[in-house]
This record gives structure tokens, sequence and C-alpha cells, in this order.
């Protein structure tokens, strides 16, 4: 009987964790910002609308603002003429970069099963 506690237990936890983890990351544009910035380091607003694809600025500003108040992002005014903002992912949130990568790849494998339908 403990150990079935123990089991219910731990898995209540991990589903807490996968909640949790699934807000954390929710949209369509939190992996596109998370990727660019990995990708391509510290970016500027305007270069994080151009290789996002599609996001509009509102949509953009919202994301990034959840994503630094969940330090997976920090964000730097730059002293500049005018004045810059740039973003850069944290060491936190390299950790996101297995998981990225394996929905590119199920992605992948799974558009090419749909396209051979």
């Amino acid at each position: 009987m403990e150990l079935q506690k123990c089991e219910a237990d731990l898995y209540d936890q991990n589903m807490l964790a996968l909640k949790d983890a699934i807000e954390l990351l929710s949209g369509k544009w939190k992996f596109c910002i998370l990727l660019n910035l990995y990708n391509f380091g510290t970016m500027r607003f305007k270069d994080l609308i151009e290789t996002a694809g599609g996001i509009t600025p509102k949509v953009l500003s919202k994301e990034l603002q959840e994503l630094e108040e969940n330090l997976l992002i920090t964000r730097t005014v730059n002293n500049t003429k005018p004045v810059t903002v740039s973003y850069a992912i944290t060491s936190h949130a390299v950790e996101t970069q297995p998981v990225i990568n394996s929905l590119i790849e199920f992605g992948l494998k799974h558009r090419m099963k749909i396209k051979a339908k």
C-alpha cells in the first residue's frame, strides 16, 4: 500500500510539472522566440519580428514579457540614440533546447507521415 501511495504522489508531481511546463511555454510563438534567440544570440525587437515570421508587434511584446517574467529571457535597454532594446536567452532557458529539438524532429516525421497518406 505504501508503494502505491509513493507512486501516486510521484505521478501527481509529474503531472503538475508537465502542466507547469506546458503553461509556461504555451502558444505558437514562445518556442519560435526561444529558438531564434538560441540560434542567433542576442536580438533586437525588430529582428525578432522579422525572424518569427508572422507575429504581430503586440503579440511579440506580450510573449517577450511573459518569457522575461519566467526567467527564460533577459531584456536589456541599450544606451543608444535612439534607445534600443535587446533580448537574450538565459542559461535556464537553454534547458528548453532538447525539448525544442524533439518537437522539431517529431514535427518533421509527422509532416512526412501526413504527406505520405
